[in-house]
């Protein structure tokens, strides 16, 4: 029979400066003590940043994990309707429901187009997010699909 440890706490609390959760992205050089690279040191910075890399990895780009990914670029180049924005919300929940699923979306807006030199051919996502574990805390992510 299994038996459940209830001495530890269900979610760790970022307090300590001194634990570090991941590799903060783009890699730069750490000025402190926790390594060559600089680290993320709460779980929201994690989450946030593994949220970004999930948007713009396509699937079969990670060796081993074919599946991890979406295929946004795909939709580029497509006529920019209700129901592909729709397509595109639904492969973005999904995605993060199978490889983040401690992530709550709170709101989703995927829009076409921008002001640069591409043009419409921009994807923009902004995700504003929380996790289940602690839904007061929100924040956002911002990812154009180039």
């Amino acid at each position: 029979m299994a038996i459940l440890d209830k001495s530890k706490k269900a979610f760790i609390a970022d307090r300590d400066e001194l634990i570090h959760i991941g590799i903060d992205l783009p890699f730069h050089k750490s000025d402190k003590s926790e390594g060559w690279f600089a680290s993320t040191t709460t779980t929201l910075e994690a989450v946030k940043q593994n949220l970004e890399l999930l948007l713009q990895t396509q699937k079969g780009e990670r060796l081993m994990q074919p599946n991890l990914g979406l295929n946004l670029r795909r939709h580029l180049f497509e006529q920019y309707t209700e129901e592909l924005r729709q397509t595109i919300q639904d492969e973005i929940v999904n995605t993060i429901n199978v490889w983040l699923p401690f992530v709550q979306i709170v709101k989703l807006d995927v829009s076409l187009g921008g002001q640069d030199e591409f043009g419409k051919n921009t994807i923009n996502i902004r995700i504003d997010f929380n996790l289940n574990k602690d839904p007061r805390n929100l924040e956002s992510v911002s990812v154009n699909i180039k």
